[in-house]
């Protein structure tokens, strides 16, 4: 029997899991790690952290399975997009990994978007000048650590420095590389205007490979150590999205996924390039060789649940302890009994501020309509159709763009909800469906090895094979006709808000 090994290299924590070549799992190991934040809006994470992680994982997966390294055939790499991890000419990491969600780069987005102008730099990267994207870190460890800049002679993604720790190659691969703002997103390669314009030299920079291409093979003291085989092949693998989009079935035309997390995104896979001039929304390459996908985000999406889960629902955490259920699950119950738009009552999901399609750092979040009559279940219920409204405007824009989902897909934690999967239906008019494996970005990755190691033909084609749907659910069309009477007066209250957020901000 052959094996492939799928590594989810995330914030908290890194997820190994070992697959056969029907992608069933055998086996699976994660370690978890902290975040820094040295400053008010820095992020960084040590990438030894992740090196010691993903060795722990590998060698734990196949101590547990009974494995044997000789019959893993292929390494896929799925990993949190845009950190900055330096070495120096000894390979040795120079400073700690400023990582996706560092915010401490506004002075050079505005450099960027000078040097290499707005809309250039939409039309070469498909997407604006961005506090988490890469560009702006590496400028900014120029503008405020020149010495740890002069050190430096490689610059890796977080999943990429992995993949060097088990092959010593300098390699990345297209999906996470359209996250940096270096890559000519149109044609796949590393863009010579916009690295000149930055003054930023290539030779920094890996060697691009598209996802399922072999990119080198696990080194002799790494196999050692691990009990992997120096045979096994690590392919390009792709960014935790493109990933999750493989491990869910999303790499044909048509196809969609959104997911629930911590922030929420709606994802399509394209075969076609499609850019937003204005920058709403961002297109990436994908994991499927010679395709796109864009993708619109929604800052605080199981967030804002969450938040007022902790803060306004200690009745139901206790209820749930005493029952032995998730809170989430008497909370679901509740608002389930409440009519689609909540008695009148609107959520803006703005607490993070937002990205799609405000891409506004000031707005903020806000209960509109708040009535005596209502009380935890409406309130319950209106932040969850105030994040599927957001969610939707992302729907929306991809439409708009001609990229029109016909099958959606529903991951991430809050897409275990029955309720949450029948408002996106009611909202995007379209089917939600559910997949049968919960290993989405692990998966995904396997998949890719696959094709790599040369067990399957093609992504399409394994996918078709292997994922499963689970669940499906409809719009149920009173609620579909409410919500599109309802969507514009959500929107309204965003720009009748603006001004205010801007006047909130400079208080």
């Amino acid at each position: 029997m052959n094996y492939l090994i799928g590594i989810d290299l995330g914030t908290s924590a890194t997820k190994t899991v070992l697959f056969d070549e029907e992608c069933n799992v055998v086996a699976s190991a994660t370690v978890e790690y902290p975040m820094y934040q040295p400053e008010n809006g820095w992020a960084e994470q040590d990438p030894a952290d992740w090196k010691n992680a993903g060795l722990a994982t590998i060698k734990e997966v196949l101590q547990k399975s009974g494995v044997s390294g000789e019959d893993v055939k292929g390494i896929g790499l799925s990993g949190q997009m845009h950190g900055l991890v330096m070495l120096d000419e000894n390979n040795e990491v120079i400073r700690p990994s400023i990582i996706w969600c560092d915010q401490r780069t506004g002075a050079e987005c505005e450099e960027i978007t000078r040097k290499v102008g707005k809309e250039r730099l939409i039309e070469i990267t498909a997407n604006p000048a961005l506090t988490g994207f890469t560009a702006s870190k590496i400028l900014w460890v120029r503008n405020h650590e020149p010495e740890n800049y002069a050190r430096c002679r490689h610059i890796l993604l977080p999943k990429d420095y992995l993949r060097f720790v088990l092959t010593g190659v300098y390699a990345t691969e297209v999906s996470d590389a359209s996250g940096m703002q270096l890559l000519d997103v149109p044609n796949r390669c590393w863009s010579d205007e916009v690295l000149e314009k930055l003054d930023i030299d290539k030779s920094l920079l890996a060697e691009v490979y598209e996802s399922p291409e072999v990119t080198g093979t696990i080194l002799p003291e790494i196999a050692e150590m691990t009990g992997l085989s120096t045979s096994t092949v690590v392919v390009g693998g792709a960014g935790d999205n493109a990933a999750a989009a493989v491990g869910t079935g999303v790499v044909e035309d048509g196809k969609a996924f959104t997911t629930i997390g911590t922030s929420g995104v709606v994802y399509a896979h394209s075969d076609k390039i499609a850019i937003d001039p204005k920058g709403r929304v961002h297109t990436f390459c994908c994991a499927v060789p010679g395709c796109w996908h864009v993708m619109g985000v929604t800052q605080a999406a199981g967030l804002s649940l969450k938040w007022f889960r902790d803060n306004f629902c200690r009745n139901y955490m206790e209820k749930a302890e005493k029952e032995g259920v998730d809170p989430y699950y008497l909370m679901d119950k509740d608002a389930e009994a409440v009519p689609a738009g909540s008695r009148r009552l609107f959520y803006l999901p703005y607490l993070m501020g937002e990205r799609t399609p405000h891409l506004n750092p000031d707005c903020r979040g806000v209960f509109f309509g708040l009535n005596a009559i209502h009380g935890q279940p409406e309130l319950i219920r209106a932040v969850m159709e105030g994040v599927s409204y957001s969610l939707t405007d992302c729907y929306d824009i991809l439409c708009g763009m001609g990229v029109k989902p016909e099958e959606m897909m529903a991951c991430g934690g809050g897409g275990t909800s029955a309720l949450w999967r029948q408002m996106l239906a009611d909202m995007f008019g379209c089917s939600v469906k559910t997949v049968a494996s919960k290993e989405g970005p692990a998966l995904g990755v396997a998949i890719l090895a696959g094709v790599g190691a040369g067990l399957y033909p093609s992504v399409q084609e394994a996918c078709r094979k292997f994922v499963k749907t689970a669940k499906t659910c409809g719009p149920i069309p009173e609620n579909e006709e409410f919500y599109k009477k309802a969507h514009p007066l959500y929107q309204k209250l965003y720009a009748d808000l603006e001004e205010d957020y801007r006047e909130l901000a400079a208080l």
